[in-house]
């Protein structure tokens, strides 16, 4: 008995950083916490690329669109050495509720209502945190925010940039400016003596 309530000492004081580490504030569902974030998606991960840098990279394949642009495939940035992140596996199926970092990625917070569905109800977290379930939610969304459509191509982040010339056309220009200048020359030289 003594072993054990020593043991529950030790425990608690060597683990107290990492269970008060992950102390997010508490959020109800609704429209006003839905308005906090650009877009709100279901999908299953389909690919990770996970980087020893601050962010790793999740594509998910969306299921239903609630808020926001996106295609098909989405990429969602995350911070996998946050004290509060979770280990995503390829396969399972997310609410996304995040904020654009690029036209075409998101970045997800682990304190945003982002939340994992499970087979097993009863292993759910969330509902515990969030006050409802993973069917409520969804329900929610599609009755307040309704699903929308996914943009059909790769999100243009090119706009109007500038495109650099290749080999034939660098000759081409190169040819005609010198040609120019030489005209230049001729002509300034008869006109202006």
């Amino acid at each position: 008995m003594v072993l054990k309530f020593i043991y529950s000492i030790i425990f608690y004081f060597c683990f107290q950083g990492a269970l008060m580490a992950c102390d997010c504030p508490f959020s109800r569902l609704g429209m006003d916490e839905c308005n906090k974030y650009e877009i709100i998606f279901r999908g299953r991960i389909k690919s990770l690329a996970v980087s020893d840098s601050k962010f790793s990279e999740a594509v998910y394949e969306i299921s239903e669109l609630y808020k926001g642009n996106a295609t098909k495939l989405f990429k969602v940035l995350y911070n996998n050495q946050e004290e509060c992140s979770q280990t995503l596996v390829i396969g399972q199926e997310w609410i996304i509720y995040a904020n654009y970092k690029q036209l075409d990625k998101a970045k997800l917070e682990w304190c945003s209502r982002s939340r994992r569905a499970f087979n097993n109800a009863k292993e759910d977290f969330y509902t515990i945190t969030y006050g409802n379930d993973y069917d409520d939610e969804l329900k929610f969304l599609q009755q307040n925010l309704g699903t929308h459509r996914f943009l059909s191509g790769p999100i243009n982040q090119s706009g109007n940039r500038n495109q650099l010339p290749n080999n034939q056309q660098s000759i081409l220009i190169a040819l005609f400016s010198v040609f120019a200048l030489i005209l230049f020359y001729y002509l300034f030289n008869k006109f202006f003596k």
